[in-house]
């Protein structure tokens, strides 16, 4: 990924950090909207309502980012424990959907 910010390694002030930070947390929200239109696409594919609940795929997810944690040297716990909250708000998002609630805002 190339980003038009400092580099970590070359930051020299707290504005520089803050910065980057700002614009890394950009990029992640514009990430999650594009995931969410993924769980749009999933509660329109999937036929059954019992089917928006896949706790194998989860445990899947869980392990690949905990293997990509891993391989990054950021904190495993951590990041698990922010993929279950959005796996979980993933599953409760497309379960509105497929019951038709239009996408919550808050």
């Amino acid at each position: 990924m190339e980003f038009d910010i400092t580099p970590p390694a070359d930051c020299r002030t707290m504005a520089e950090v803050r910065a980057g930070v700002d614009s890394l947390d950009r990029l992640l929200v514009e990430l999650l909207a594009e995931r969410f239109r993924y769980m749009d696409a999933a509660s329109r594919i999937k036929t059954e309502r019992g089917a928006v609940r896949d706790e194998g795929r989860k445990a899947q997810v869980l392990a690949n980012v905990a293997d990509h944690a891993r391989e990054l040297g950021v904190p495993i716990d951590l990041v698990t424990d922010l993929w279950e909250r959005l796996i979980e708000g993933s599953i409760a998002y497309e379960l509105a959907r497929f019951d038709g609630a239009p996408a919550a805002q808050d």
